[in-house]
């Protein structure tokens, strides 16, 4: 016999969800920039394009984050994928604080970097 406990499953369902999605994410995160990082050693990319793999290592990430947590919701995936590119940039912008104790862009960079990993995730849910 089953245990109703007023809707809470649901919501555990969908924590442990995103929580997936995000590990995906910051997986996808690690696999790029281990990527980038083997090209800087070997190709001696210049700082533009380093900072075009970044770019894209953030739209990357988030869309596959998104597309997984899209495929685990069912329902409003594009809201779903817009929440994961949203918690995607905060713990970015925490782990950042965490390790500068300060914020190393000025605000027009940081609000593209959020447009890009919402934008990322959104896209990504609504493809999934």
């Amino acid at each position: 016999m089953e245990k109703k406990t007023g809707g809470r499953p649901g919501i555990e369902r969908r924590v442990l969800d995103v929580l997936k999605a995000l590990l995906c994410a910051y997986v996808v995160t690690g696999i790029l920039l281990l990527v980038l990082t083997l090209l800087l050693y070997k190709a001696g990319l210049s700082e533009e394009n380093v900072n075009a793999g970044i770019i894209l290592t953030y739209v990357i990430s988030t869309f596959s984050g998104g597309f997984v947590i899209g495929k685990l919701a069912g329902v409003r995936k594009f809201l779903w994928g817009l929440l994961l590119g949203v918690v995607y940039f905060v713990l970015l912008l925490l782990i950042s604080l965490g390790i500068y104790h300060s914020l190393q862009s000025d605000l027009m960079n940081l609000g593209t970097t959020f447009l890009l990993c919402a934008g990322g995730g959104m896209l990504g849910g609504m493809i999934s």
